[in-house]
C-alpha cells in the first residue's frame, strides 16, 4: 500500500501543468554621439596673425631683397633702407607689426623685402608709399597695405586672415539667406546641421568656404551656396576692418 501511495503521488505531480519560461534579454540600444560643436568652432586666437603690409618711398627702383626687421605688436618706427634722417632726436628700432615668433629665413645682412627677387643690392625703399619698404602702402614691408609684411593688409604676415581675439573683434552677420533643400534630402527626411569654415574679408564678403561637418545628399553644396550670399559687417582690429576666419552653422529643418 505504501508503494502504491508513492506511485500515485508521483503520477499526480507529473500531471500538474507547468510553463517553461525563457529569460527575456533587455533590448540593446546604441546611441550615436556626434562630436560636440565646440570641436568645429575655431578657438579664440591667443596670437594675432594674418593680414599683411607694405610700404615704399616713391622710388623708381624696387626695394632689394633682405631680411625682416624685428617683429613687434606695435610699430613706432617703420623700416627703411634709405634713411632720410640720420640724426633723429630719439632713435627707435624699426619694427613691423607681426607676431614676435614669426621667423622668415634670410641670410641677408641688411634689412629689405624677403619676397623680392635676388638682384644686386641697390639702396631703395621701393616704389610704394607711406614709409616702409616695398611697392605697397602703410609702413610695412611688401606689396600689401599696413605695417605688416607681404600681400594683404592690416598687419601680420602674408595675406592670411586674422582670428578673433585680443583687439580683433568678430564680424557681425547682416543678411543670412536660408539654404534650399534638395529633393533627395526632402524625400529621405534628412535634417541636421552643416558646419562651414570661411574667411570674411575686410569688405564683409565671405570667401574660401570649406565644409567642416558634412550632411550629404547635396545639402553641403546648398549650404555653401547660401553662405556665399551672406553679408557681414567685417571684423575689426583697432577699429579698422580686417579679414578674419570663422566657422558658421547652417541648419536644415523640415517643417
Amino acid at each position: 500500500m505504501a508503494h502504491a501511495l508513492i506511485i500515485g503521488i508521483v503520477a499526480a505531480v507529473s500531471l500538474i501543468p507547468h510553463t517553461v519560461q525563457t529569460a527575456v534579454r533587455p533590448p540593446e540600444h546604441v546611441v550615436l554621439i556626434a562630436p560636440p560643436m565646440d570641436s568645429y568652432t575655431l578657438p579664440v586666437s591667443k596670437v594675432q596673425a594674418g593680414g599683411g603690409g607694405g610700404g615704399g618711398d616713391h622710388e623708381k627702383i624696387e626695394a632689394p631683397k633682405g631680411r625682416l626687421p624685428k617683429a613687434a605688436p606695435q610699430q613706432i618706427t617703420p623700416p627703411s633702407i634709405v634713411v632720410r634722417n640720420e640724426h633723429p632726436k630719439l632713435a627707435v628700432e624699426p619694427t613691423v607689426v607681426a607676431p614676435p615668433q614669426i621667423q622668415m629665413s634670410s641670410a641677408m645682412p641688411n634689412i629689405g623685402n624677403p619676397a623680392a627677387p635676388a638682384m644686386p643690392t641697390v639702396a631703395s625703399n621701393g616704389s610704394g608709399s607711406g614709409a616702409g619698404i616695398g611697392s605697397g602702402t602703410g609702413g610695412g614691408i611688401g606689396k600689401g597695405a599696413g605695417p605688416g609684411v607681404g600681400e594683404g593688409h592690416g598687419g601680420g604676415v602674408g595675406g592670411g586672415a586674422y582670428r578673433v581675439g585680443g583687439s580683433v573683434l568678430a564680424p557681425r552677420a547682416l543678411s543670412t539667406p536660408d539654404p534650399e533643400y534638395t529633393e533627395q534630402a526632402r524625400e529621405s527626411k534628412l535634417q541636421g546641421m552643416c558646419v562651414l569654415r570661411l574667411v570674411v574679408g575686410a569688405d564683409g564678403k565671405p570667401r574660401d568656404i570649406h565644409v567642416v561637418r558634412s550632411l550629404g545628399m547635396g545639402l553641403d553644396e546648398k549650404a555653401v551656396a547660401a553662405v556665399s550670399q551672406w553679408a557681414f559687417a567685417p571684423a575689426t582690429k583697432d577699429g579698422l576692418p580686417v579679414p578674419v576666419q570663422i566657422s558658421v552653422q547652417v541648419s536644415f529643418r523640415l517643417n
